[in-house]
């Protein structure tokens, strides 16, 4: 339980005991009302404040406490029950306090009217209670919120390092100053495209999207650009195919998904003109699907794993959804949730 849910619950425990047993109070004064029917004792009042008091704290315990009974209604929606013990609590605390009133104090001068008074006090006490759990509650639920955004912007902070960290690498920059180099020497022009897409891959990792959370179609509008620099340095030993209609482009998918899958399939994969690596990205019932058939290089060296598992932690922060990975002898194959 946080420390400063407690210190809710005494006050509020406090302040309700103090509103409920104010009438009391006008006792004091002889000549009022309240002291035709009932005559002011400290110890009377005492055990009544000390009752009310409780009485409060338990209700917002039983109600408030993580994994307990009354909780476990809440969180599976079982409103029927929650109401029907809430009510129970509050039906035998008031017959309860009554009784061990009148053992300790006496009868009163009118029959019914120890237990009336019980009955508005203890009915207005589980109606301010019943405020007071709803406020705790959405104090709990813009915590878990702002604590759910914190981690997915850790988590998408860590896969645009992660991927900014893929392209800087000395393998990532030699194969594409590579490909620069014989691309300049053979055609100029076609350098400055390469150039181009090679900013547009850059400027796509760096600058925030604005929103976590992207069009289908924009997404593979950047992946456009890497595409263009791994067809220009393998030329005919990859091929891709994306299939992609009007009905799916505005569907929204993480920024910085995509990228990194076709990036491992080539990274860990052979490319060659008698067994092209082929990558194909289509849809099926809501799942964006990217598969590559399987022919892992010779001196591949095994990756950590922590691209798919960065993509995966994503999603479920920000989707509530997993990713799904399958292999087969054949294919490797992720798929996506389309939100």
């Amino acid at each position: 339980m946080i420390k400063n849910e407690r210190k809710i619950y005494l006050y509020s425990a406090l302040l309700i005991t103090l509103v409920v047993n104010s009438a009391k109070l006008m006792a004091l004064n002889t000549d009022g009302i309240i002291a035709r029917y009932w005559q002011f004792n400290i110890w009377e009042y005492g055990f009544q404040f000390i009752y009310n008091m409780i009485f409060c704290l338990v209700l917002l315990y039983v109600n408030l406490s993580r994994g307990k009974l009354f909780n476990v209604f809440r969180e599976n929606r079982q409103w029927f029950k929650l109401y029907v013990f809430n009510t129970l609590i509050v039906v035998t605390v008031i017959m309860l306090g009554s009784l061990i009133h009148s053992l300790l104090f006496g009868a009163v001068q009118l029959p019914g009217n120890r237990i009336r008074g019980y009955f508005a006090r203890f009915l207005l006490s589980s109606i301010m209670i019943a405020v007071v759990i709803r406020l705790i509650l959405l104090m709990r639920e813009s915590r878990n919120k702002d604590l759910i955004n914190e981690q997915l912007h850790t988590a998408y902070l860590q896969a645009q390092l992660q991927l900014l960290q893929e392209q800087l690498n000395p393998h990532f920059l030699f194969n594409t100053l590579s490909s620069l180099s014989a691309i300049v020497r053979e055609d100029p022009r076609l350098a400055q495209t390469y150039i181009l897409h090679l900013s547009k891959v850059f400027r796509y990792t760096l600058v925030h999207s604005g929103n976590e959370l992207v069009s289908l179609e924009k997404e593979l509008q950047h992946l456009e650009s890497y595409i263009q620099l791994v067809k220009m340095r393998l030329e005919n030993t990859f091929q891709i195919q994306i299939k992609a209609n009007e009905r799916i482009l505005g569907k929204q998918i993480l920024h910085l998904s995509l990228q990194p899958l076709v990036e491992n399939a080539v990274k860990h994969n052979r490319a060659t003109i008698s067994d092209p690596l082929m990558v194909d990205i289509y849809e099926e019932n809501e799942w964006l699907i990217i598969r590559n058939n399987l022919q892992l290089t010779i001196s591949e060296t095994e990756g950590t794993g922590l691209g798919l598992a960065n993509l995966n932690e994503r999603y479920k922060l920000q989707a509530h959804h997993e990713i799904e990975i399958h292999q087969t002898k054949e294919y490797f194959m992720v798929k996506l949730p389309l939100l």
